[in-house]
């Protein structure tokens, strides 16, 4: 349970640093290929927009890393678990307000590592 829960927890916090170096830094360039459906002139007026929102997903990925990096199994636990509660919301509301697929890329592995950083928790505590 232990190695799942980690490697489940160090892959989102990879996605996270993806969405946040695509949102901060390639917005602009990458951004028209990746949301086709938008148009093409939308990306630069939004450019200072994403690159907030990619903070975001980087701080999302930084608490997820630091989580990996404490010792004390219970405040691991706690960390592990208030960041993927934060990516879960934060899927949830993407994919209700921008794309269901959020909901498949975002919520849905954060639920499994939470699961999974349940039962590692469960099995240090007996």
């Amino acid at each position: 349970m232990h190695r799942i829960a980690t490697i489940l927890i160090a892959l989102i916090a990879a996605l996270h640093l993806y969405i946040a170096w695509f949102e901060m830094f390639a917005w602009v360039t990458r951004g028209p290929q990746i949301f086709s459906v938008l148009p093409p002139d939308l990306f630069e007026p939004t450019k200072a927009m994403a690159a907030n929102q990619g903070l975001y997903n980087a701080f999302l990925a930084t608490g997820l890393l630091w989580s990996l990096l404490i010792k004390d199994e219970q405040w691991r636990f706690k960390v592990a678990t208030c960041f993927l509660l934060f990516v879960t919301v934060a899927g949830i509301f993407g994919g209700v307000t921008v794309s269901q697929r959020i909901i498949f890329v975002q919520t849905v592995p954060a639920v499994i590592a939470l699961f999974f950083v349940y039962l590692r928790y469960r099995k240090a505590s007996e």
